[in-house]
């Protein structure tokens, strides 16, 4: 039989060890854990070059809807802010009419929630001024601009991802003054010369909100931007790339061999384009996408971009349109869509 004292000192010691092992596993999971936990936030970190471009994320206006049919416009918008959320990019840039109407706070509510789950996960979101945020009340428009965006100057600004330099220009040229216009001019071309020189800059691209070049039926191309960005844009060495919004569609010019895209597809009503007599000649006659936004990378020796557009079930995206540019402004390549890939031949 066993002795009580010993079976008592037994039980102790099975149960000492039984507690000790308990705290050896404990102490494995909880750190086993911790690893994981900080596995996840690893791959959530934003290491990605990429950088997106977006425009007229503006819901419709009743007045627009007496022209233009509605589709589900501020589903795509939320879609296409949350379809960029999930790419973590390093920058997102709004090229204007960000929303319906700049002085209302009502009409910011909506964006202020995409923006914040943009910035919540790291990603630098800037914008430019479009004629939805000035309209009405353009001082008080610009205010509620400038909160979200403190970044931003009325007279150009300059931000620089992965050695991409983004100049973002104010193209309301009816709200700015003689001198406002004269002295964004000015630094548009300083700019561009200091950066053509800065070895440390690969590419320049250009946006503001209004297009110099678009076959739109509702809105024509601005002569002002053609005259005060494009004239100095097309004399700078490393400026490859002009983006625009103001047209809501795609379009992809290219003159002089400098690309032309205009990309007003985040959520505006969609515009009917000229099918005859264009006034310009458009690179992708066939890919008109209802709403889509551009991606942007840069590799050794070109930037790689991709217009992404919504499905029609108003939830998925798909790469629409493959444009290559390089710094060597002779090689260009033809624009491939998603249907021209389908169509190859599989090797």
């Amino acid at each position: 039989m066993l002795n009580y004292n010993l079976y008592g000192d037994f039980i102790n010691g099975s149960y000492q060890h039984m507690a000790l092992s308990k705290f050896i596993v404990f102490f494995f999971i909880f750190f086993a854990l911790q690893a994981k936990s900080q596995s996840i936030a690893d791959t959530t970190t934003i290491d990605s070059n990429e950088i997106v471009f977006t425009s007229d994320t503006q819901g419709p206006i009743w007045v627009e809807s007496i022209l233009l049919k509605p589709n589900h416009n501020r589903s795509a918008t939320r879609s296409i802010f949350n379809n960029i959320a999930t790419r973590q990019p390093k920058a997102v840039f709004i090229l204007g009419d960000v929303v319906s109407l700049g002085n209302s706070n009502k009409q910011w509510k909506r964006m202020d929630v995409y923006l914040k789950k943009l910035r919540d996960s790291g990603v630098a979101v800037n914008a430019t001024l479009g004629n939805h945020d000035v309209m009405g009340q353009p001082k008080k428009g610009q205010k509620k601009f400038q909160k979200r965006f403190p970044n931003h100057l009325k007279t150009g600004y300059l931000e620089v991802v992965d050695s991409v330099a983004v100049i973002l220009l104010n193209s309301n040229f009816k709200n700015l003054s003689a001198t406002e216009i004269e002295t964004q001019t000015d630094w548009y071309r300083s700019t561009l010369s200091r950066l053509d020189a800065d070895s440390s800059i690969q590419f320049i691209i250009t946006g503001c909100h209004h297009s110099p070049y678009t076959n739109s039926k509702i809105v024509g191309a601005s002569s002002s931007v053609k005259k005060n960005f494009v004239t100095y844009f097309m004399k700078s060495a490393k400026s490859r790339l002009f983006l625009s919004g103001h047209t809501h569609a795609f379009e992809h010019f290219r003159v002089e061999g400098k690309d032309f895209m205009v990309i007003g597809g985040g959520g505006g009503l969609t515009q009917p384009l000229r099918k005859t007599a264009k006034k310009y000649d458009d690179l992708d006659s066939t890919y008109k996408p209802m709403f889509h936004y551009l991606s942007v990378r840069r590799l050794p020796d070109h930037l790689e971009i991709n217009s992404i557009r919504l499905k029609a079930n108003g939830v998925d995206f798909e790469n629409g349109l493959n444009v290559k540019i390089y710094k060597d402004q002779n090689s260009i390549t033809k624009p491939i869509t998603a249907e021209t890939l389908k169509s190859l031949p599989a090797k």
